[in-house]
């Protein structure tokens, strides 16, 4: 199964494995990723884990969609 995360063009840090470091860059560089999708993403408790997944992937595709490639990168990892 695949886990895709949102991260930015000009971070170079990958979020599934350099988690710490990726998000220190993102906030110290005042881009604030996980709030912007936190904010974005239709979720709840009562979804299973596939449905949650799949809701972190819509809200990344929605927050692509709507500011373009240009800062914005969907990053994937297979368990």
């Amino acid at each position: 199964m695949t886990t895709y995360m949102l991260t930015t063009v000009d971070n170079p840090f990958n979020p599934h494995t350099e988690f710490e470091e990726w998000n220190a860059f993102d906030i110290q560089n005042g881009h604030h990723t996980s709030a912007y999708l936190a904010r974005v993403v239709r979720s709840s408790p009562e979804l299973s884990e596939a449905d949650q997944r799949l809701a972190i992937e819509q809200a990344i595709d929605e927050i692509i969609e709507e500011n373009g490639f240009a800062f914005y990168r969907k990053v994937g990892s297979t368990d």
